[in-house]
């Protein structure tokens, strides 16, 4: 591991995340950066600005590394807290809303 970069109680459902994270996983940067600004879904933004955190230590880290060569070696999404809300229904009842929240990990490597 090069270089690792983890955003925290990000706001969206691990769920939703995850099929954007499945998109980029052991891509080279060059590809999962494309792949992310192509994507229609709203949570590519938030998945985008993690990678570029982890290209940014990878750069500002120990060693020297050559950003061309890098590669997603992990990914994934955990589930954070989740908020619960109540909302007022009909015939005096009320309905759970459920906030979800994420953890996502991004990892680079060097590709050999």
């Amino acid at each position: 591991m090069i270089s690792r970069a983890v955003a925290k109680y990000v706001k969206g459902s691990p769920q939703k995340t995850r099929i954007v994270i499945d998109a980029i996983r052991g891509k080279m940067v060059e590809d999962a950066v494309g792949i992310l600004d192509a994507s229609p879904k709203l949570y590519a933004k938030r998945v985008a600005q993690v990678l570029h955190s982890a290209v940014a230590n990878a750069e500002n880290g120990n060693e020297a590394v050559d950003v061309d060569q890098l590669y997603i070696s992990r990914a994934y999404v955990d589930q954070a807290p989740t908020l619960k809300r109540i909302r007022a229904a009909a015939m005096g009842r009320a309905v759970r809303i459920l906030k979800r929240y994420s953890h996502i990990t991004i990892e680079l490597d060097v590709k050999e």
